[in-house]
This record gives structure tokens, C-alpha cells and sequence, in this order.
């Protein structure tokens, strides 16, 4: 019996092993640049230097234990939590603009506190939804082309819940899941007429968004042209080019920054990109950039290759929502993009983003592990699991 136990143990299908070490190498890589970048920050905040890189590492052994149990679970058993899952990310949104629970800071109300501990709904929101929408594709996959059954539903969800998000206000989030929506509806075979006259339907209400905020009006003009608004609502993003810029191909070397030296505001948070490159330089930053590419190839390959469509959409959409952080985060960083307030994932400071990234990374382990003995083709990929 023992030898059989251990035969059949054996057998077990491994995860996508690659997927494993280019996250753990995110992990490790991350927790040095939190510790570089936010030194200063904490020693001023708490007394020691060291005090945000040990919190950052708690979360990160949550996080791992965390990716480990849901590997082990399976993402085929998730399909039961789908509508208990969304349900209670939807409280969670309602409870955060309460006055009483949730936090403001930033001006922004996005934190519900838990004792000692702060924890943002909105990034619980990002992996949840991919998670509906996988399910719903799934079970609508033959009325996904009538607009009442295989597109209305989706979009009356995903507007609920970035309604409930632009109240904090999250405009990041919002605006990343409801790409994120698109893009799976199209992948779905979402006939493409839909998703045009609703982006554009969309457009004059994301003008009126930002034009009826002053907040976000001087993001856009930070954005449009940060060297004119140098020390005014420009001086973030121009310290950021600056800090980044000055780093060169080899970087000023790790811990010799000097952006960080309280000129860069959300150097260990938001902008930590920044300090990535000023550090570490062209090749620290390329490097950054390619473990996410490494990533993101292969959650889709996954997505390709697992046998059934639930896995498919899946693994597509938590590649799509880590890779579209990643890239809007350094966007924003380098210029290219407004403000959004998305940070990098596995890098920047704050335990509900790395410990969601990687609860997504752990679903996406599961889903490589069946892909991994597939043994149907593409095409075959039709049925519930």
C-alpha cells in the first residue's frame, strides 16, 4: 500500500517550473529594492531602517503559504466560489467607504484597518473578478454572442464594482478591470461591434471623471508636461525621470540612490521602479522587464495548453491583470502614462498587493500543473471541467 502511495506521488504532474522560479526571483528581487528604497523612510517612521523590508517579508511568507494552499486546492474547485467570492468583494467595497471602517490616506479611502493591519479591497477586487469572469465565459460560451445573455451581465457587473471603486476614488483599478473585461469578452469571441460602442459610450463619462476632479485634473497636467510644473503638481513624476534617468546602463549601484533620500515621494511604494532604475540602471531595469515577459508567456502557455476552458480564460485573464499592473506602473514611472496610484507587483511596499499576486500566482501554478499533461489539442478546449 506504501509503495503504492509513493508510486502514485510520484506520477503527480509538477507545476510550470519556470513560472515558479521567475516569481520567486520577483519575490527576492522585490524585497531588496523595498529594503533599499524605504531605509530612511522607516527609520524616520519607526526608528529602524529595516522595520518596512520586515513587514514586507511577513507578507511575503503569507503570500507564499498562501499560493501553496490554493496550488494544492486546484483552481478547478474555485468555480463553487465564484458568486461567495464576488459577493464578498463587493461588501468589502461597500464597508471601505464607510467612515467609521475605512482609512483614507493619500486622499483616497481604500484601506479597511483589521487591528494592527491595513488591507485594501481593490486588489482582493482585480483577482475575483478574473475569477467571474472565467466562470461566466465558461458557462455562456454558446450565448456569448447575444448581447443580452453573453455581454450585458459582464458589463453590468464590472460597471457596479468600478462604480464602487471610483468612490474611494480608485481610478487604477477601475480602469484596469474594465480592460481587463474587454479583453476577455473579446478572447470569448464577444462580437467586436459590443465592445467598440461601449468603449466609446465609455469615453465622455472617463472625460467627465477627470475633468470634473481637480485631483485628477493636475495628474493630467503633471502627465502632459511635468517640466513646467517642476516644484507644483509635476515634482513627482519629474524626480522620477530624473532618478531614473540618472542611473545610466549600469545604475549609481544598489543602496547608492539618492532620490530616495526623501526628493522622491512613493519611492518604496508606488515609484519604486524608479529607484530600479537609478540603481540598477538600464540593465537592472530590462531585467525587471523581462522576468514579468518571462511570466506572462508562461501563464499564457498555460492558458494554451490546460484542457478545458475554465483553466483557459483563467490563466489568460491573471496573466492579462499581473502584466497590465506591471506595464502601467512602469509606464507611469517613465512618463508615459498619467498617475494611476497601481503599484508593481512583487515589488512595491504593501502586504494586500503581493499577498493577491500571488493567491493569482498560485491559481495560475494549478492551471500549469494540468497543462502540463494535456493531451487534448487547442481546438478541444471546449468543455466545462
Amino acid at each position: 500500500m506504501m509503495e503504492r502511495q509513493q508510486a502514485a506521488r510520484q506520477q503527480q504532474p509538477a507545476p510550470d517550473m519556470i513560472l515558479l522560479f521567475v516569481v520567486l526571483g520577483l519575490c527576492a528581487f522585490g524585497l531588496v529594492m523595498v529594503y533599499s528604497s524605504s531605509a530612511l523612510y522607516a527609520r524616520q517612521a519607526t526608528g529602524s531602517a529595516t522595520s518596512y523590508a520586515t513587514r514586507q517579508a511577513v507578507y511575503l511568507a503569507a503570500g507564499l503559504l498562501l499560493m501553496w494552499l490554493v496550488y494544492r486546492t486546484g483552481y478547478q474547485r474555485l468555480v463553487r466560489l465564484v458568486y461567495p467570492a464576488l459577493l464578498l468583494c463587493l461588501l468589502l467595497l461597500v464597508l471601505v467607504l464607510v467612515p467609521a471602517l475605512g482609512t483614507r490616506a493619500g486622499g483616497s479611502q481604500r484601506w479597511l484597518r483589521l487591528g494592527p493591519l491595513g488591507f485594501q479591497p481593490g486588489e482582493l477586487v482585480k483577482v475575483v473578478f478574473v475569477l467571474y469572469l472565467a466562470g461566466s465565459l465558461t458557462r455562456k460560451k454558446e450565448s456569448i454572442k447575444a448581447f443580452g445573455r453573453g455581454f450585458l451581465p459582464h458589463l453590468v457587473v464590472s460597471g457596479l464594482l468600478v462604480v464602487l471603486l471610483l468612490m474611494q476614488p480608485d481610478f487604477g483599478t477601475a480602469a484596469v478591470l474594465t480592460l481587463i473585461m474587454f479583453l476577455m469578452l473579446f478572447l470569448a469571441g464577444t462580437r467586436l461591434r459590443y465592445i467598440l460602442v461601449s468603449a466609446l459610450a465609455a469615453l465622455p463619462m472617463a472625460y467627465g471623471l477627470v475633468a470634473g476632479s481637480a485631483y485628477r485634473m493636475r495628474r493630467l497636467l503633471a502627465f502632459m508636461d511635468p517640466w513646467t510644473h517642476r516644484f507644483d503638481i509635476g515634482y513627482q513624476i519629474s524626480e522620477s525621470l530624473m532618478g531614473f534617468g540618472s542611473g545610466g546602463v549600469a545604475g549609481a549601484g544598489l543602496g547608492a540612490g539618492r532620490h530616495k533620500l526623501f526628493f522622491l515621494p512613493a519611492a518604496h511604494t508606488d515609484f519604486i521602479f524608479s529607484i530600479i532604475g537609478e540603481e540598477l540602471g538600464l540593465l537592472g531595469a530590462a531585467a525587471v522587464l523581462l522576468l514579468f515577459g518571462l511570466l506572462v508567456w508562461r501563464g499564457v502557455r498555460a492558458a494554451w495548453r490546460v484542457p478545458d476552458l475554465f483553466g483557459s480564460y483563467l490563466a489568460f485573464g491573471l496573466s492579462l491583470l499581473i502584466g497590465l499592473q506591471a506595464m502601467v506602473n512602469m509606464g507611469v514611472v517613465t512618463g508615459l502614462l498619467p498617475t494611476k496610484g497601481l503599484t508593481l507587483p512583487f515589488f512595491s511596499y504593501g502586504g494586500s498587493s503581493l499577498v493577491c499576486n500571488l493567491l493569482a500566482v498560485g491559481i495560475l501554478l494549478s492551471i500549469s500543473r494540468e497543462a502540463e499533461v494535456a493531451s487534448k489539442p487547442p481546438e478541444a478546449k471546449v468543455t466545462w471541467p
